[in-house]
């Protein structure tokens, strides 16, 4: 049964008062310069933005304020093998529903190897598959963690998701999504892709040096540049190659 504003997982995220000066790092990103509040979505919250926003900054911070493994994997995972995130979990305020969930995974791209590694290095590589994941491509990987590892009933943080995946795949991994928020789920997602965005039951919100403000995907800028794009490619090109 899918979540919603009752029962959800996670609800808001704020700041606490007081946090370190605006001009240290992660309190220097736009993100965290002008939060607020951010409502979450019940399903699917999307965060997207350009690059240096602090959208996985953010979502690093919220996985581990929740308890997750700063590189990633679910709340078991104890490893580390470079110790790079900041410490603006001590300074946020999440609010929780009343409900718990049975299961969790925080997927980042960036440190997904390390993950990989760690799973191969505990002997749990029947829970992802079966097949080490190191011997997939990289594509293949990313999604054998969506299909066999994610069991429903969770909190899913995922950063960039997208980077490994074909189109196909991309929409491949919205049908797996949609399985998983009718199975009781929520997922906060960053991502770039105008594809993974498309999921009906979301909320998008979009960071800009202004802000964080909550979109359609046919007003994000990822969407108006890929529409610009195919709809008059040799202008667009026209004024990026110099010929």
């Amino acid at each position: 049964m899918m979540l919603n504003e009752q029962n959800q997982y996670i609800k808001r995220i704020s700041l606490k008062q007081d946090p370190p000066p605006p001009d240290t790092f992660p309190f220097n990103l736009p993100v965290i310069q002008h939060l607020t509040e951010i409502l979450l979505h019940p399903n699917v919250t999307y965060i997207v933005g350009e690059n240096g926003m602090g959208k996985s900054t953010l979502l690093e911070a919220l996985a581990i304020h929740y308890g997750f493994n700063p590189e990633g994997g679910t709340r078991n995972f104890t490893f580390s093998t470079f110790d790079s995130h900041s410490n603006l979990e001590n300074y946020l305020r999440v609010s929780k529903g009343p409900q718990r969930p049975k299961d969790g995974f925080f997927f980042r791209a960036e440190t997904f190897y390390n993950v990989a590694t760690n799973i191969e290095e505990l002997g749990v590589i029947n829970s992802y598959g079966g097949t080490s994941l190191h011997k997939q491509s990289h594509g293949e990987s990313f999604f054998s963690v969506f299909m066999n590892r994610f069991d429903g009933n969770g909190v899913y943080i995922l950063d960039e998701p997208e980077a490994a995946l074909s189109p196909l795949r991309q929409m491949s991994m919205l049908a797996r999504i949609h399985e998983l928020v009718q199975d009781g789920s929520q997922f906060i997602i960053s991502t770039h892709s105008p594809l993974l965005m498309a999921y009906p039951y979301a909320r998008i919100l979009e960071l800009s040096e202004n802000g964080t403000f909550e979109t359609s995907l046919e007003n994000t800028g990822h969407y108006t540049l890929m529409k610009q794009f195919f709809e008059d490619k040799e202008r667009l090109l026209h004024h990026l190659i110099d010929r």
